[in-house]
């Protein structure tokens, strides 16, 4: 037992290193939906097609992925992701030189796509490094990796493009005529793209690394590709349909908080009296600030797993996310961005929560099941631009901000979480 779990060791903390690095994908792309709203003066509802392209990668590649890691294994997964990876954060170079936002979209799309592989390969290769018994607490413990990459990720965000783009405001960029615009666009644009082609160099010494190192086949035994049989199988548990469901809501709870934490903090910050990029720059510490809070939180979740069920604890979790959404609501001042830094650390256990009782006991199906739940990740898609477009109203109801009014999208989809955490607990 000792000399298999030493076997899996080096294999679990390269595998485990994918999720810091989806994580920083992830998390340095939240704040570009401000900043292409300015760059390219357009409105929040456009600059949150960034994340429609992004997660839209993760749902169209996810089933695609799931055949391709039956057909070949977990390893031929994650390479294949890593070369998508690098390959959409590359082309950030030739989408500046067209100075096309659209291209920019389609970077986004073929870098998620490569993430998709990732998270289909990552997650359930990480439940297979080991005893059933323990799987769930495995992902949680890998998983507590992913928000570290996020950190990291926005705080390049904060400090090498959002403090480095020109401090015009939105309203004055829209007094510029074409030239003036396009030559501050271009300046802008070379500080966004740096961090990307940095990442994009880094992806591509992490694929070398995994290329060459000897990594477990265990649940790679059968390449037999039964589509529909396997489909019909496991669209047949109730825990793993229900978990596509609560897997989609609960993405898109966390990219509406993490992303429009930004505009809300913008908000109050300005009302106090700060310049627009300054309030930007000290919302995204705040972003930080929860993503801390996350960290802290989901080893605090993986540790209480011990005594508590996973089920449960994702019910309670659910709930205390709810009463600080309300909040975020009710508030409108420095306590509602406390509350949505409050929200982060409650959401901490969700998604590898959802993960692990979803593929419970489904074997070498998990490769297909795991395909369901990334393609859920397209609640990150669909649910914030739906957000987006009841921030651009201003205001609803006379004169309530339309920003606090929108998070009433984030606590539907905790209700939804939670009535899976309950119904979970009592089967």
């Amino acid at each position: 037992m000792k000399k298999e779990a030493n076997s899996y060791l080096i294999p679990f903390i390269l595998v485990t290193f994918c999720f810091a690095l989806w994580g920083f994908a992830n998390d340095i792309t939240n704040p570009m939906v401000k900043a292409f709203s300015k760059i390219f003066r357009m409105s929040v509802t456009d600059g949150a097609l960034v994340q429609m392209a992004f997660y839209g990668g993760y749902f169209c590649m996810a089933l695609p992925a799931a055949i391709f890691i039956r057909k070949y294994s977990y390893k031929a997964g994650v390479l294949m992701g890593l070369g998508l990876y690098a390959a959409g954060a590359l082309l950030f170079f030739p989408s500046k030189s067209i100075g096309l936002y659209g291209c920019f979209l389609m970077s986004y799309f073929i870098m998620t796509c490569g993430l998709s592989f990732l998270e289909t390969s990552c997650n359930p290769y990480i439940l297979s490094m080991g005893e059933p018994e323990t799987a769930t607490r495995r992902l949680n413990l890998a998983q507590c990796f992913n928000p570290c990459g996020s950190i990291i990720g926005m705080f390049v965000a904060m400090n090498f493009i959002q403090a480095k783009l020109n401090p015009m405001s939105s309203d004055e960029r829209a007094l510029l005529d074409d030239a003036q615009f396009e030559a501050i666009k271009n300046a802008d644009l070379d500080v966004l793209i740096s961090p990307y082609l940095a990442i994009g160099l880094v992806i591509v010494v992490m694929f070398l690394i995994i290329l060459f190192t000897k990594m477990p086949k265990n649940a790679d035994q059968s390449h037999d590709i039964h589509f529909m049989v396997t489909l019909k199988r496991i669209f047949s548990l109730p825990h793993y349909c229900e978990g596509v469901v609560a897997q989609f809501f609960y993405v898109g709870a966390q990219i509406m908080c993490w992303t429009f934490i930004i505009q809300y903090g913008t908000r109050v910050f300005m009302a106090e009296g700060m310049e627009e990029q300054a309030a930007e720059v000290l919302s995204q510490q705040f972003n930080i600030y929860a993503m801390l809070f996350f960290i802290c939180s989901r080893f605090i979740a993986t540790f209480l797993m011990r005594w508590v069920k996973p089920a449960k604890l994702l019910a309670a979790f659910a709930v205390l996310a709810m009463v600080f959404t309300l909040g975020v609501i009710i508030f409108q001042n420095r306590l509602g961005i406390y509350c949505l830094v409050c929200v982060s650390g409650c959401m901490s256990l969700m998604f590898p929560t959802i993960y692990g009782i979803a593929l419970d006991g489904m074997g070498d199906d998990a490769k297909f099941g795991a395909a369901g739940l990334i393609m859920a990740i397209l609640g990150g898609s669909v649910l914030p631009p739906l957000q987006a477009m009841i921030i651009d109203q201003g205001t609803v109801f006379g004169d309530f901000p339309a920003t606090n009014f929108s998070f009433i999208l984030p606590l539907v989809c905790f209700l939804v979480v939670c009535i899976y955490g309950m119904r979970t607990a009592k089967r």
